[in-house]
This record gives C-alpha cells, structure tokens and sequence, in this order.
C-alpha cells in the first residue's frame, strides 16, 4: 500500500481500488508511434490520435474530470483526481494530450463562464476530443503579461479581435483557445478582458497558425495572428475589464497552486523514449564508458548523480507537503516553489547527462549510435521551455520573495 492510499477517505479508497482494477484492464500498452516528452511537443496527428483515444477511454472510464460537478461533465467526486493521477502515474499510462484543457483552461472556465458555456466546453476538453491552447504571450509582452496589445473592439453584440500571439503550443491542434485581450487601451490591468475562442473554426479566416520550429527541429510551438476575427461576446468569461483577475486564475492553476488534472511525470514509455529524471540518469550513467570504467564509478560523477538524486527526493517529498493544509504556511509558496524547481532540477538532470554522454551526445535522433537514442539531449534543449513556462524562473523567484516572503520589489 503507498503512502497516499494509506490517508485515503472511504470514498478515496474505493476509489483507487476502482482506478487500479480499469487500468490493469485497460492498459493501452506500447504505443505504434514515437511519443514526444510530453504533450507540449505533440506534433503528428498519428501522435495526437493514439493519446486522443487513451484520454477519450480514460474519461469515459471516470478517470478525467473526476472532482468537477456531474453536470458539466465531471465525475462529482471529492479530491479524487489526485488519486486517478498517482494511479495512471503508477500504471506508466501515457499522458494526457489536453494538457493545457485540464490544467488551466477547464478550471477557470468552471469559475468564470456561464452555466451554458460550462456545459457546452467541459465535457469535449475533459474527454480530449477538443484541444485547447493558450493566448497569453505577445511578441512585445512575455513575462509582462499586463502588456499584452491583442485588441478586442466592441461592435454590438459581437467582438472584433486584432493581433499577434506567440509561443503558443498545441494551437496547430487546438480547436480552442484562452486569450487574454486588450479592450481598453487607456488603462493597462483594468484594460483587459478574458476570452475562449474557437480557433479551429476560424482558420483561414480571421486566424492565422504559423508553427515555429524549435532548436530541437519539433514544432510543438506556434504563433497564432487575429485578423478581424469576429466573436460573440457570449464567449467572455466574467466582466469586461476583468481579464486580470481571470488571468490570475489560470496561472494560479498552470503554476501548480491548483490540483493539475493529469499526471505530470512518469508515463508510458515508447521503444525510443527513456526516463527524464534521476534514475534515468543513473542508469545512463552505469552503462557509459568514461575512460576505462563507468561514469557511475566516476567519483565526481557520483557526487553530481547523488545531487539530483536528493534533490528530486526532496522535491517529491515538498509535493506530498503540499497536499496537507496544516503545513501551508502560505497557499501559494509550495506550489510555486515547487514548479520553479521541477523545472530547474529537470533541466540540470539532462544536463548532466549531456555531460555523462560526452562526445557521443553530439549524436541525435535516427542515429544507433546515439546514446538512449538521442533522447537526452532533446530533453535538455527542451527543458528550456519548461523554465520559460507559466512565469520564467526569474519571475517566480520575484512572486516568492515579493508576495510570499514579503520582501520589497527590486528596483
């Protein structure tokens, strides 16, 4: 029995038993494709329909959506989604590719859209079958969100956007989107309001997808142009002029303060992927040659190993903390400590396996020679995108010191 199933309520206990008897069923088992890192990297549709179809299957088995309200198409159940997901995680299941849907779109329009809207998008993002991205980012505000000029001008009933998104993954699937608008241009925060376009519907007229390809030569990012793209203003969630405030909801979410609604590690792993995290690397390190012996055996190698080792540990163990309201000190430090750190401890992982490899890590994808098969070193450029993501760790490390430790703002 683990940890958490020895905490469960009656309800949760249940409930996990449930979880583990469908997925021994119903494990989907190796997949026919080469599965990306994670779902921001999707960039098939052979890739999207196999993880589409595993999400479909988990939802209509009660697994997806489980703590939202069985009118809007969740499961009406209390605290079980972190159940579902500690036993997905457990089962190596491949994630979820609604990734952005769940963890930030499908809450904030729980506690910003009307009932009707609720009921119209909830169960379609739940079961994977719409695929939702993010318009947050501009090519001139990036970590100043407050600065974004995307403009939405009011013609009756209808809103005419106009402008420019950026770093937007998943749009090149994406059948909607979250978009944070300007519709006052005088005031900066209170000139702001909130919307969920369909994008999809859009293309070719009114909404340009353009993919940008990264350093890895994936394509899982993109930059999504408005051209007189007309809405109606029954797609806004809340007030006008309160995109701020809606905004903050959705980033509260994405930078971990509320429960994600799909695993965030471990996973099924297809014939050329490996595990990003530290006993990936040990293993990497048992089987490289430095020398005339293992880089295991390196001493400094070892010291290096053993830090992430701990580090990663550690940072689980701060998670379970965070699960327990008698030691948050302050609701959002754990959350967004641990999402500044997730990030780092990762990247310096595939680091430091970039540095085990040595010169054979020059080699990349296709290549039998490459060690894992490349995979480190697409992890490791991708990890980048993880420290950007949600706040870079610059701006993080500011929110901490700033809102949770009290600390002046840096002039």
């Amino acid at each position: 029995m683990s940890i958490n199933a020895r905490k469960d309520s009656p309800q949760q206990t249940e409930f996990r038993q449930y979880c583990q008897d469908w997925l021994a069923d119903n494990h989907p088992g190796e997949p026919p494709v080469r599965l990306p890192l994670t779902a921001l990297e999707i960039m098939t549709e052979d890739q999207l329909n196999y993880l589409q179809a595993w999400q479909k299957s988990a939802y209509d088995a009660g697994l997806i959506g489980c703590d939202y309200p069985v009118d809007v198409g969740g499961g009406g159940r209390t605290d079980c989604q972190r159940v579902a997901n500690a036993e997905m995680i457990a089962a190596k299941t491949p994630f979820l590719p609604n990734i952005i849907g769940l963890g930030m779109a499908a809450p904030t329009v729980l506690y910003h859209a009307s009932d009707e809207l609720k009921q119209r998008l909830l169960p379609r993002l739940f079961s994977g079958e719409d695929i939702w991205c993010q318009g947050f980012s501009e090519p001139e505000a990036g970590s100043d969100l407050a600065s974004v000029q995307t403009f939405a001008e009011r013609k009756g009933d209808k809103w005419v956007i106009n402008g420019h998104k950026v770093w937007t993954s998943l749009a090149h699937f994406a059948e909607w989107m979250i978009l944070l608008l300007r519709t006052d241009k005088s005031q900066k925060h209170d000139g702001l309001s909130y919307f969920v376009v369909p994008i999809r519907a859009a293309l070719g007229s009114g909404v340009t997808v353009r993919p940008l390809i990264k350093i890895t030569g994936e394509t899982g990012f993109n930059e999504v142009i408005f051209d007189n793209l007309e809405v109606d203003d029954s797609l806004r969630l809340d007030e006008v002029g309160k995109g701020w405030q809606v905004a903050m909801t959705t980033l509260l979410h994405e930078r971990g303060a509320g429960e994600l609604q799909t695993p965030r590690s471990g996973g099924l792993k297809s014939k050329s992927s490996h595990a990003t995290n530290a006993a990936g690397l040990l293993a990497l390190a048992r089987k490289t040659q430095r020398g005339s012996k293992p880089a295991s055996e390196d001493p400094l190698f070892r010291d290096k190993l053993m830090r992430q080792v701990i580090r990663e540990e550690a940072l689980k163990q701060n998670q379970r903390r965070a699960q327990v309201p008698a030691l948050l000190d302050h609701p959002m430090r754990l959350a967004l400590q641990n999402k500044l750190l997730s990030s780092e401890i990762f990247q310096d992982t595939a680091a430091l396996a970039v540095e085990v490899t040595g010169a054979s890590g020059s080699l990349y994808l296709g290549d039998e020679n490459a060690p894992a098969g490349g995979q480190w070193h697409m992890s490791y450029m991708n990890s980048y995108g993880m420290t950007i993501a949600a706040g870079t760790s610059e701006v993080q490390r500011n929110i901490l010191g700033e809102r949770v430790l009290g600390m002046p703002k840096s002039k």
